[in-house]
C-alpha cells in the first residue's frame, strides 16, 4: 500500500472562548486550597499529553512546591523537607494512544520537566488503579509517597485537570480500591465536559493509611491562543470533547480528524476500515466524506451525497471505537526515497527522512527503537516549551478583551496610588 508523502494541515478557524464563572473562580481559589494540600495529581489525556496542560494554573503550583522547599534552579531536589509536597501527572486514556510511544514518552518529560512524575493509565484496567493506589498509600516502592513520610497523620490529595480528561472517574475508582467493602459511586460523571463546577467536599481514599481527596472544576484555557496553533489547540480539545458541544461544526472536526489519522499512520491509517477493501490513504475531505456516504448510504433528498451526517458519523466512530484502532498501530520503519511525516497521540509530528529510515531500520534492537522515538519526542516538547515562554513574553496567550481589563485594573491601582500619596 503507498505511503502519503505530503499531509498539509487543514485550514482551522479561529478558537472560540469556553471560560465559565466557576472555572475563574476555582483558578482564584488554588493558592489557599494548596496550603493545605500534600498531593496535586493532575489528569491529562494521553492523546494530548502537552495540549491537555493548563499553564494557567502552573504559576500557583511552582509557588506551592518553593514554599515547601523545592529548589527553584533544580527541580529533583529538595532543601527543606518538612512534609509531604508531590506533584504527580496522571495521563488518563491510555488505551487510546500505541503502547510503543510511551515508555519514550515518560523518558522524555523526566529529561525536559523533572519535576513531574508521569504514570500512564486506564480506569478500565484494574492494574492502572492498583499502581497508582500504592503511589499514593504506599506498596513496595521507596518512591510511594505514604512511605517516605511515615509520621504524616493523613495525606491530602488534590485532583486537577482540563473538563472531561477523567478527574471524577478516577476518584470514584481510586476510593473502590482504596476501601474494602462495597462503596458508593461518590461523584457523578458524564461524557460531557463541565459537569463538575464546585470544588467537593473530602472524599476518603484510604483508611491504612488515611488519604483524603478533593474533586475539583475541569478548568479550561481563559483563552486558547492566537494563529495556526490557537486554532489548531482548539480543535484538539474538541475532538476529545474537553471544550461544549456546539462551539465547532462537524466538518472541522472531520477535516482535522483525517489530517492526524494520516499522521498517525501514513501507510495503513485507521479510517480505511470504514472504506471498501483496497482504498488508498485519502487527504482531501470532501472525496473521504463522499466515500463514506456512499458505503453507509447517506443520502439527501435529490440524491445528493450527506456529507454532513458522514462528517458526523466520522467523528462518533473516532470517539467511540476508531481511537482504539489507531491505538493499536505500529511504528512505521518502511524503507523509503522521501521524507514523510509521522507522529504519537495528536501533539506529536516529527518527519523522518530517508537517511532516518535506513538508520532506524538497522536498529534491530527494540530500546534503539525507543530512544529514536524519545529524541524525536525531546524535540518536540523542547518546541512547545519555547513556544509558551514566547506566548507568556509577548502576551499573546490573552486575549484582546483580557488585556484590556488587565489595562483597566493597572490603571486603577496606580490611581489608588497616587491617591494614597497625595493625602499623606
Amino acid at each position: 500500500m503507498a505511503s502519503l508523502t505530503h499531509i498539509p494541515l487543514p485550514l482551522l478557524p479561529a478558537p472560540p472562548s469556553w471560560y465559565p464563572g466557576h472555572m475563574m473562580k476555582f483558578t482564584r481559589m488554588l493558592p489557599s486550597l494548596l496550603t493545605r494540600t500534600d498531593v496535586v495529581i493532575e489528569i491529562r489525556d494521553s492523546r494530548l499529553p502537552l495540549t491537555s496542560i493548563n499553564k494557567s494554573l502552573e504559576a500557583a503550583l511552582r509557588k506551592w512546591r518553593l514554599e515547601r522547599g523545592w529548589d527553584a534552579n533544580d527541580p529533583t531536589r529538595r532543601i527543606i523537607n518538612a512534609g509531604p509536597c508531590e506533584r504527580l501527572v496522571v495521563l488518563n486514556k491510555r488505551d487510546l494512544v500505541p503502547e510503543w510511544g510511551m515508555e519514550p514518552f515518560r523518558l522524555a518529560m523526566t529529561k525536559k520537566c523533572p519535576d513531574q512524575q508521569v504514570i500512564f493509565a486506564s480506569w478500565h484496567r484494574p492494574r492502572d488503579i492498583r499502581d497508582l493506589n500504592k503511589t499514593l498509600v504506599g506498596g513496595i516502592a521507596i518512591s510511594d509517597i505514604a512511605r517516605r513520610y511515615p509520621h504524616t497523620p493523613e495525606l491530602n490529595v488534590l485532583v486537577i485537570g482540563m473538563p472531561n480528561v477523567g478527574k471524577s472517574t478516577l476518584l470514584n475508582a481510586l476510593r473502590s480500591m482504596g476501601i474494602k467493602g462495597k462503596t458508593p459511586k461518590a461523584f457523578k460523571t458524564s461524557a460531557q465536559p463541565g459537569l463538575t463546577q464546585a470544588i467537593s467536599t473530602r472524599l476518603k481514599l484510604s483508611l491504612d493509611p488515611l488519604v483524603y481527596a478533593f474533586d475539583t472544576p475541569g478548568v479550561m484555557l481563559p483563552f486558547l491562543g492566537q494563529g495556526a496553533s490557537g486554532a489548531e489547540r482548539g480543535v484538539k480539545l474538541a475532538l476529545i470533547a474537553g471544550i461544549k458541544e456546539g462551539l465547532y461544526d462537524m466538518d472541522t472536526l472531520a477535516s482535522y480528524l483525517l489530517y492526524r489519522l494520516n499522521v498517525l499512520d501514513p501507510i495503513s491509517p485507521a479510517y480505511l476500515t470504514l472504506l471498501p477493501e483496497g482504498t488508498q490513504p485519502i487527504i482531501d475531505l470532501d472525496v473521504f466524506l463522499s466515500k463514506i456516504a456512499q458505503r453507509m448510504g447517506m443520502i439527501k433528498r435529490g440524491a445528493e451525497l450527506d456529507l454532513s451526517r458522514a462528517a458526523t458519523y466520522f467523528v462518533r466512530w473516532w470517539r467511540e471505537e476508531g481511537g482504539l484502532l489507531a491505538a493499536s498501530s505500529d511504528l512505521q520503519t518502511l524503507p523509503q526515497n522521501f521524507s514523510v511525516a509521522h507522529g504519537w497521540g495528536f501533539d506529536f509530528e516529527w518527519q523522518i527522512s530517508p537517511k532516518e529510515f535506513h538508520d532506524v531500520n538497522q536498529k534491530v534492537v527494540e530500546s534503539d527503537l525507543a530512544s529514536f522515538v524519545q529524541l524525536k519526542m525531546e524535540e518536540c516538547i523542547g518546541n512547545y516549551l519555547v513556544q509558551s515562554e514566547k506566548e507568556d513574553r509577548d502576551e499573546t496567550n490573552i486575549s484582546a478583551t483580557q488585556r484590556k481589563k488587565q489595562l483597566t485594573m493597572e490603571a486603577k491601582v496606580r490611581r489608588k496610588t497616587k491617591y494614597a500619596r497625595t493625602i499623606r
